[in-house]
């Protein structure tokens, strides 16, 4: 049990830091340093609402223990000591209850004074905290983007890596394609495989068709030829009649000129 709970965490552990994005951490972080801010902020808010309530009792105290001690004096000039000693045993009650608030109001602002001490000193590190994160966030992103360029460069990405496998498949489909043509092609040739349509051919039938248009080539031109002869031994024949009946003629005209 405790190897497969060591085995679990560590897969977790591998997986959380696989999910994990530090500019995620990083503004979470932030954020919850501002609500700790904010809190601070709230608490001086409080204790400063507090003094201020005490103070407005410390003057309320203060007015009517003045009062009493007004009241006092008027009764003894009066001479009513009972009355004057009355009015001065409320005062006394009274600066009890004033030297209690004055401690609670000393207190108070020696609170506020800290807590105000301390938000600035955590506006101050929030503020520090958010340029090391812009900075750091900045940083892993320029890295991430050159860390997947170098990937898509070398081949070794996932994206390019499946374009790789594909681009792969599809050569060996097509060298499988074209070495099964030129099989199929020479197995024609040869006469190992019978063509339907009848227009293959093997070696000894293409070498006969080749020979038999060669004669036939032959036998035209040779005819060609014989009629070309043929149409020359005519026409000089007709041109050596023709000659022959000028050269009667010309023998001939003398004869007429002797007559006539």
């Amino acid at each position: 049990m405790k190897r497969m709970g060591m085995i679990f965490r560590a897969k977790a552990n591998k997986a959380l830091d696989r999910a994990e994005d530090p500019r995620e951490t990083l503004d979470y972080s932030y954020q919850k340093q501002l609500e700790l801010l904010q809190k601070v902020r709230r608490g001086v808010a409080d204790v400063a609402t507090s003094r201020k309530r005490l103070e407005l009792q410390l003057n309320q105290l203060q007015g009517q223990s003045s009062k009493l001690e007004d009241q006092g004096r008027k009764a003894l000039a009066l001479g009513r000591e009972d009355l004057a000693r009355e009015a001065l045993s409320r005062r006394a009650a009274l600066q009890q209850q004033v030297t209690d608030l004055e401690t609670q109001h000393t207190t108070l602002q020696g609170e506020e004074e800290k807590l105000t001490l301390a938000a600035q000193r955590l506006q101050a590190k929030v503020d520090a905290f958010r340029t090391k994160k812009e900075t750091i966030k900045a940083t892993y992103t320029a890295a991430q983007a050159q860390t997947r360029i170098g990937e898509a460069f070398s081949g070794i990405s996932e994206e390019m890596g499946d374009v790789g496998l594909a681009i792969q498949r599809a050569e060996d489909k097509t060298q499988q394609l074209q070495a099964r043509a030129g099989a199929i092609d020479e197995l024609l040739a040869s006469g190992a495989l019978d063509d339907p349509s009848g227009t293959a051919k093997d070696d000894i039938a293409a070498e006969l068709d080749r020979i038999s248009g060669g004669t036939d080539v032959e036998l035209e031109l040779q005819r060609m030829k014989a009629e070309l002869a043929g149409g020359s031994s005519q026409q000089q024949a007709i041109e050596g009649g023709t000659q022959d009946a000028a050269q009667q003629q010309s023998s001939q005209s003398p004869h007429r000129f002797d007559k006539s």
